[in-house]
């Protein structure tokens, strides 16, 4: 072949084209983002309603059904809607066709709910619209606790102050928070002084609306110096709105508000409680989004956590940043298993390779030809925008048994052909020349057979074409280096045998190894006789073969129906989630007493050793936008209140074993 004999008389440039693919390849590690699973995109655009105060009922016949609607009319690619109708908020999840443009879905979206709007009850607000795909999932939750620290302090450090700083992490989003309580300046009311004084609890929210607003005034020029003229229409002060005059009686008093309120710091009504093992506190769901890689989000967080302890505000010296959960854990564990499984699997190849070649060098040039197909895949892998996840790495393991078979058959041939003589430009030559075609064939043989998984559609799709184009990659890589980088190895590191092959007389090997060698090529000779044997009985009865054969396939089929079925594998992740579904109507409080009791159950059942943390999310979020993220559910539709819902996440020790 041509390209065999370029590289012959080429031998130091395909050299360097090698080390080009070791450099390219580590770099690309590097660089790839990695995961658990492949990007999974499903473009999704959520909806988020708000109308403080209205039913699920309400929510769902006169926000939800309309806009769903709506929607079917403008949008373009719909692939379905979902919806969620709970109190005070309902969220409209428009799944898009996987070919589908999410800038002209977002647009189109925008504009019918502009549009929608009019036919909405009076005072709604224009929804928060938000684009996202399957591959936006929590990566990390952090917990922010303190001593001396209330639930109200705990949320408005974890909404201004940590999430604010979290954010500017490379691929990192921050919902609001969970738990605490949102702060809010509350007016509590006298009831009893308000009737007395024949004052109504309108009379108290104009005077504050009217009183306390924001009124840019300009500037004065005085002189050479030009002075910013300040008002006092809005208090610096949550206290100084008691000063504010309501009205003034006939006799010349005047009623003000700390007469007939207080207005103080308060918090709105809870709907949502966060414990750790029983313990109130507020907690951040860190969400991975884009192609982001895992690993360099969770690694950006962890950097960012001393900082944010370093300039706390006052007062807030004893806050503690737990991290709760940690993805990136299973990510290292997951792709660092399926690394040490393909080691492991290559070495073992090597050591079948020197047994059987009996070469250390044929081995030594097989060995570096598997490791640069690998790297060849991971580079056009990354090319393409791929991650590095446990589909990708597993095809390449998969492929590692492959890859040996171009470089193993050309190096025998070669082999062979120094057997019978001529030199050792001629053996390299004739040796790759002569099995070029049959080991082409086989190459693409083995690529299309990946073929069909390019036609599959939905989430399979994506996480198995990962897979089919590592292994492609890889087969392909491997027969371009066996016909470039292992001839060049073999005319470098094979002169040396060319006299052990033409010696006619073979003395008994002196070293280990050779005695080992020695010892494999006579076993397996007594093992190939035997085959040989058995083969010609198999021969000499075809029926009772064929009969045998096709009665055991029949046998392995009836074992089909005891084989579960399942999307994935069952993992051992360390931890379970308990659901728990309270009846309608149910304050928080209660809910929370009754994950009290649960909590207590569990205790009794797991071992003090093995339980490591409980983690309690009772209600329903504050925002919408935790709702979005949220794939759990909620009762139901027409049924949902803001305390009917509990959620435990249980973690086990590492010493736990299911």
């Amino acid at each position: 072949m041509w390209i065999v004999a370029l590289a012959l008389r080429r031998p130091y440039t395909f050299t360097v084209f090698a080390i080009l693919i070791l450099i390219a390849g580590v770099v690309a590690i590097i660089r790839t983002p990695k995961d658990i699973f492949p990007s999974i995109n499903i473009p999704v655009i959520s909806s988020l309603w708000n109308y403080t105060g209205m039913s699920a009922e309400g929510m769902e016949s006169h926000i939800t059904s309309q806009f769903e609607r709506s929607l079917t009319t403008t949008v373009d690619n719909i692939e379905h809607i979902e919806s969620q109708s709970i109190y005070g908020n309902a969220i409209i999840k428009v799944f898009l066709q996987p070919t589908a443009s999410v800038a002209t879905g977002i647009a189109q979206v925008t504009s019918i709910a502009q549009a929608a709007l009019r036919q909405m009850p009076v005072g709604m607000t224009p929804p928060l619209v938000l684009s996202y795909t399957a591959s936006n999932v929590p990566v990390l939750r952090i917990g922010l606790s303190g001593k001396g620290l209330d639930e109200q302090r705990l949320n408005d450090l974890a909404l201004q102050f940590v999430r604010t700083q979290l954010i500017t992490v490379p691929g990192a989003a921050v919902p609001y928070p969970y738990g605490g309580k949102q702060r809010y300046v509350s007016v509590d009311l006298n009831y009893q002084k308000l009737q007395a004084l024949g004052m109504t609890p309108i009379d108290v929210v104009s005077a504050i609306a009217n009183q306390n607003v924001i009124l840019p005034s300009g500037t004065m020029k005085i002189a050479q110096f030009e002075y910013q003229v300040g008002m006092n229409a809005s208090p610096l002060a949550i206290e100084e709105l008691n000063a504010i005059p309501i009205k003034t009686n006939p006799n010349g008093s005047t009623i003000y508000v700390r007469d007939v309120a207080n207005v103080r710091n308060g918090f709105v009504p809870q709907t949502n409680i966060v414990r750790f093992d029983g313990s109130r506190a507020a907690m951040l769901d860190i969400q991975k989004t884009g192609s982001a890689s895992t690993l360099d989000i969770v690694d950006g967080i962890k950097q960012k956590l001393p900082e944010i302890k370093q300039t706390l505000p006052p007062g807030a010296d004893s806050l503690n940043l737990t991290l709760l959960t940690d993805q990136s854990i299973f990510v290292r564990a997951s792709i660092g298993g399926v690394i040490r499984e393909a080691i492991i699997a290559a070495c073992l190849t090597a050591l079948m390779i020197l047994l059987f070649l009996s070469s250390w060098r044929s081995t030594l040039i097989i060995c570096i030809s598997i490791p640069l197909s690998i790297l060849c895949s991971i580079v056009a892998l990354s090319a393409l925008g791929e991650t590095i996840n446990i589909m990708t790495l597993g095809g390449m393991a998969l492929a590692v048994g492959i890859l040996v078979d171009d470089a193993t058959v050309e190096i025998e041939n070669i082999h062979r052909n120094m057997a019978e003589g001529g030199t050792i430009q001629e053996c390299i030559l004739n040796g790759a020349a002569q099995i070029a075609v049959p080991a082409f064939v086989s190459t693409l043989c083995i690529c299309i057979v990946f073929v069909p998984v390019f036609f599959l559609s939905g989430t399979a799709r994506y996480l198995f074409v990962p897979l089919a184009e590592a292994v492609v990659f890889a087969m392909l890589a491997s027969y371009l280096l066996s016909r470039t980088v292992v001839p060049t190895f073999a005319k470098f590191l094979l002169p040396p045998e060319m006299e052990r092959h033409r010696s006619p007389e073979h003395p008994k090997p002196k070293t280990i190894f050779g005695k080992i060698s020695y010892a494999f090529e006579h076993g397996f000779s007594r093992f190939r006789e035997a085959y040989r044997d058995y083969l010609s009985i198999c021969l000499r009865h075809p029926k009772a073969t064929v009969i045998s054969v096709i009665g055991f396939a029949a046998l392995s089929v009836l074992l089909f129906p005891f084989l579960g079925e399942d999307f994935f594998p069952t993992v051992d992740a360390g931890r379970f989630d308990m659901h728990i579904r309270m009846q309608p109507g149910t304050r928080v409080e209660e809910t929370a007493r009754t994950a009290d009791q649960v909590e207590g159950m569990l205790r009794k059942i797991i071992p003090v050793n093995q339980l490591a943390g409980i983690i309690d999310n009772l209600g329903i979020p504050y925002s919408g936008i935790n709702l979005s993220y949220n794939t759990t559910g909620t009762r139901a539709n027409r049924s949902v209140h803001p305390g009917a819902n509990l959620r435990s996440n249980v973690w086990l020790s590492e010493e736990m074993v299911f």
